[in-house]
């Protein structure tokens, strides 16, 4: 058969470790032999990002500002221990840090689900969106250390040179500090980017901070939301008969545990970034996640929420097998082909990407499945097979359909 043909580019963003791996597996046995790929590669492993001082990782966040879909591999945030094991000139930021702050935008993670892999919490029936706020807060927080006794304050000189400042504490002795900052400009996106998505998908939609001790950060949060939705978005919510609330944090942690499921929840940054690990495991598991960055400007940039898969890696360069699950970096390709032939109106790319999500479900649903799915299955004797077994599985599957 013919390859399917793409007219535009989009953005490919490779990654590190054993994702690395599965990407390339992916690419061959999945994409290339039925689609003619057409990709503006950019490698944000580490060694290059090192080679490059970074600048690799904000070109391919400009490159999908260009093409307006990105697709990337999981990729290593360095800490101390990698800094030292690939002798690294400094700690390099999260790439995904940096992507967001220059897309802005919001990233909304859902699980996949699958016959014979049931939530534990047995009254999930349905799927939970953690919408994620992508900019700001602790991913672009200004840290010190503190050595000895003195005084730290919060100082703000406007642009006639005049000074506010908070006290933020009185050190006896040494300590740590941090500075976080948002602007009131990405908070009006991200509220803006959940009230869409929610009307999109008709979800009702949930918003939680810890505004009753942010009584000012959190605080200028809540507000916003609330402005905007009164505004410009109450009477379409009630028209399409779904919801819009607030509650704090620690009592929408609550909510959800009790809930079946069916809505979108919206998360300050880090608070997204634990909630949504905690949803996806609690779903079955991390490698069953989607998560697309959706920008106010209309850009996508598709990923798996899952990391680099590091004790797989090591497992692989001593040349053993492994069992790794590579559902969401396959849906991670299927979500940015989907939105590239949306885009293009390529209705043959847009169908494919629907076969290959079919033949990925239908595979695991035949009891075919990596081990981490086989150790959570209600199916009785799943066949385990290794990481590239698998994707040759989905393969033969995929090819009975096309």
């Amino acid at each position: 058969m013919d390859k399917i043909k793409m007219t535009t580019p989009l953005v490919e963003m490779d990654g590190d470790e054993m994702t690395r791996i599965l990407w390339k597996m992916i690419k061959d046995e999945l994409l290339s032999p039925f689609v003619d790929l057409n990709t503006e590669y950019y490698d944000l492993g580490l060694e290059y990002r090192e080679q490059t001082n970074d600048q690799v990782t904000v070109d391919a966040a400009n490159a999908t500002k260009k093409y307006g879909v990105a697709v990337k591999c999981a990729t290593i945030t360095p800490n101390a221990a990698r800094v030292q094991e690939y002798h690294l000139k400094e700690m390099w930021k999260s790439p995904n840090g940096t992507i967001r702050a220059i897309l802005d935008g919001t990233v909304f993670r859902a699980p996949i689900l699958v016959k014979g892999i049931e939530p534990y919490v047995k009254s999930w029936k349905k799927p939970i969106t953690i919408a994620r706020h992508a900019y700001g807060d602790v991913y672009k927080a200004v840290e010190m250390k503190i050595p000895a006794p003195g005084k730290c304050e919060l100082v703000y000189t406007n642009e006639s040179g005049e000074e506010s400042r908070e006290l933020i504490h009185n050190f006896t002795g040494a300590g740590i500090i941090q500075g976080m900052h948002n602007t009131r400009a990405s908070i009006e996106s991200f509220a803006r980017s959940c009230f869409n998505f929610a009307l999109d998908t008709c979800q009702d939609l949930w918003f939680a901070t810890k505004d009753t001790i942010s009584k000012k950060y959190d605080h200028t949060f809540k507000d916003i939301f609330q402005e905007i939705f009164d505004a410009e978005y109450k009477d379409r919510f009630d028209a399409a008969g779904i919801e819009y609330f607030y509650t704090l944090i620690d009592d929408a942690v609550a909510r959800v545990i009790k809930s079946e499921g069916g809505f979108i929840w919206a998360c300050k940054n880090y608070d997204g970034d634990v909630m949504s690990d905690m949803v996806a495991t609690a779903f079955g598991s991390l490698a069953m996640m989607t998560s697309v960055l959706v920008s106010p400007e209309g850009y996508y940039e598709y990923e798996a929420a899952h990391g680099t898969v590091q004790r797989h890696y090591y497992k692989h360069l001593k040349g053993e097998s492994t069992s790794t699950n590579p559902i969401a970096t396959i849906f991670a390709w299927t979500g940015a082909l989907r939105k590239r032939g949306e885009l293009d109106r390529n209705e043959e790319l847009k169908a494919f990407a629907d076969k290959l999500e079919k033949a990925s479900i239908d595979t695991i649903e035949s009891g075919v499945m990596t081990k981490d799915l086989a150790l959570i299955t209600t199916f009785k004797d799943p066949q385990v097979v290794t990481s590239e077994g698998f994707i040759k599985a989905i393969r033969t599957t995929l090819e009975k359909m096309m």
